[in-house]
């Protein structure tokens, strides 16, 4: 007898797990952001923020998700990926959806002090690179925003 496949992910479960690593990162003193990689309906990969804790400027969710997810199906190209963030990507982490060739990323909350998928800039889209990025924004973007705007409150 063989066991059914899981249900696939939806992109509102895996924000609730985003959600979910982000309040884990601001916990743990680090900016609240999380982020999911879902590829074919399963998660292969999900991290926090950890730039406080590693010392590394470059450690955000999304690039850390990334290589997690490139090293769990072996393969540098993420084509069928779907990256699922609480904040809208930087410039640093749409250059690593780019860089991936990530096929899909949905964000929550904008970001429009660096938002690099739609609000500053829009390297997501941008024709004059060879790869572009279908982008979906807002899910579930209060709870998100909420969630950044207490974290800096308190710092206050």
């Amino acid at each position: 007898m063989t066991t059914p496949d899981p249900a696939p992910v939806s992109d509102d479960e895996a924000m609730v797990l985003a959600l979910g690593l982000a309040r884990s990162a601001a916990a743990a003193g680090e900016v609240p952001v999380g982020a999911v990689v879902v590829v074919d309906g399963r998660i292969v990969a999900q991290r926090a923020n950890e730039r406080e804790a590693s010392g590394d400027p470059t450690a955000h969710a999304e690039v850390l998700a990334i290589r997690d997810a490139a090293a769990a199906v072996g393969d540098r190209r993420l084509r069928d990926a779907t990256l699922v963030v609480t904040l809208e990507p930087c410039t640093l982490c749409a250059g690593a959806m780019w860089a991936a060739q990530i096929g899909r990323v949905v964000f929550g909350a904008a970001d429009l002090k660096a938002g690099a998928t739609g609000s500053l800039y829009n390297l997501a889209v941008d024709q004059r690179l060879n790869h572009t990025t279908e982008v979906v924004a807002g899910l579930r973007a209060d709870e998100a925003a909420d969630l950044l705007t207490s974290f800096f409150a308190a710092r206050r």
